[in-house]
């Protein structure tokens, strides 16, 4: 794809909120009755939801959230733990931490051994998949250092089979040669937030470094399909500007993309603004979005695109994280530590090396114990990517809603091995207590049995069992 097309119109967007502007209830209810189809829903169809205001409407729009959800994803929740190598950054973003001017931040790029060392720490809390990410320069993180971290952590291995499965990766947009080359690597998802669709916003949040590019930065996931990672995701930093705007600009970045590669992002991600040191747009958000509007852009994201998995990080706290994993969320982080060396080496005074603030601090096993006691699944599974489900193979099963044939038994299975090597006696009993409810529920005679016996074999020290 020409790397100056840009196919985001502000105009076009600004004018579907307006055209939505105090909708009508029968046209709500129309288009929640078709986003109950699990077919999406068009920009100004969105747009409509978007501008709803009555709070009965609002609660319908979020219970077929939770239908939805439910159809495509059931109730599980895949866990993943954020992996930063390095916070030198050649940008001067005004929310980030990072940013070039930010003359406070204990500037890090951890060596190879410091990579292994932190992704021990993290397999010996049970995590088997990583995001790993870095800031933006051409020296201290350029695609050479990169590929060797990814390399180190593949190899990393740790006592009761401890092992990173797959790492998805979030850097600055490559050109197609590049993307080839982080595609080798064995990488799973490419992930790439635009931060905000809106152009004005862009320019001002973005004023000097190379991701001042908005072009560039919005075709990157053109070029990495191109570059043979089927793939990616996409995301919008909730806070920069009206979030209406920014899920129709998240709508139309995925309709374009299947446009024109065939494939719609796999992930879509959700922060929101959360404080960071000497990031002045972080500290006083220029377009806050409120626990019951974030609420609200979930639900809606999840009628919208239904089939995309929808990430929620640790930027917000246990309680709203609670409230919104039944309106769509699919994937969570768990355990986050921004800065370079953190789970090695964790303190407060670190916060000056970290790219933004956490809202929620607990370990990945209190994590584990309170959603399981909701009666989510936890997840850790990686077989699709490792089976070749990505991409258009993942998608024609995502889309009716088929791929939980694979996904509840490979949840159930791999939250199985992390109780059996990593969880505390608490969440170990919790957890027992779910795998049979949830065996007893699979309706299924023949796959109850494969459960069964699989659960048996990991009892006797088998791993990694996946269908």
């Amino acid at each position: 794809m020409d790397e100056t097309k840009d196919f985001i119109d502000d105009g076009k967007i600004e004018a579907l909120l307006a055209a939505a502007a105090r909708p009508e209830r029968q046209r709500t209810e129309e288009i929640i009755a078709k986003a109950r189809e699990l077919k999406g829903l068009t920009p100004a169809e969105t747009a409509v939801l978007l501008m709803t205001e009555d709070g009965e409407l609002i609660e319908r729009i979020q219970a077929a959230a939770r239908e939805i959800k439910q159809a495509i994803y059931g109730n599980r929740l895949v866990l993943f733990a954020p992996l930063y190598i390095a916070n030198h950054c050649s940008n001067d973003c005004l929310y980030c931490g990072f940013r070039r001017s930010n003359g406070e931040l204990t500037r890090v790029a951890l060596t190879m051994d410091q990579i292994a060392s932190e992704v021990g720490v993290l397999e010996r809390e049970g995590h088997k998949r990583l995001l790993m990410l870095c800031g933006e320069h051409p020296n201290r993180s350029s695609l050479d250092y990169f590929v060797e971290a990814i390399e180190t952590a593949y190899a990393v291995r740790t006592d009761k089979d401890g092992e990173i499965r797959r790492i998805n990766v979030e850097i600055a947009p490559l050109d197609v040669d590049g993307f080839r080359r982080l595609k080798a690597t064995k990488i799973g998802t490419y992930v790439l937030f635009q931060e905000t669709y809106h152009h004005e916003t862009y320019r001002r949040m973005h004023p000097s470094g190379p991701k001042a590019d908005f072009a560039w930065r919005v075709t990157a996931m053109h070029r990495a399909q191109e570059g043979g990672i089927d793939d990616v995701g996409i995301g919008a930093l909730f806070g920069l500007y009206d979030y209406r705007y920014e899920v129709l600009g998240l709508l139309c970045h995925a309709l374009q993309l299947e446009q024109d590669c065939g494939v719609g992002p796999h992930t879509i991600s959700i922060p929101r603004l959360q404080p960071a040191l000497n990031a002045p747009a972080a500290v006083s958000p220029p377009h806050p979005v409120s626990d019951g509007e974030f609420k609200k852009l979930v639900a809606i994201l999840r009628l919208a695109v239904p089939y995309t998995g929808i990430i929620l990080t640790t930027r917000e706290t246990p309680e709203l994280r609670n409230d919104v994993f039944n309106l769509g969320v699919s994937q969570i982080s768990a355990g986050s530590r921004t800065n370079p060396g953190g789970y090695k080496s964790d303190s407060s005074a670190q916060f000056r090396a970290a790219q933004f603030n956490l809202g929620d601090t607990r370990t990945p096993d209190e994590v584990i114990h309170d959603i399981t006691l909701m009666g989510h699944i936890p997840s850790f599974c990686t077989a699709c990517y490792r089976l070749g489900r990505t991409g258009q193979d993942f998608m024609e099963l995502a889309k009716p809603g088929l791929i939980q044939k694979f996904c509840r038994t490979n949840a159930i299975l791999t939250f199985k091995e992390y109780l059996l090597d990593y969880a505390s006696p608490e969440t170990r009993a919790a957890g027992d207590d779910l795998i049979a409810r949830l065996v007893a529920e699979t309706p299924s005679a023949k796959l109850r049995g494969t459960l069964t016996e699989r659960l048996g074999r990991m009892e006797a020290g088998q791993r990694d069992l996946y269908v």
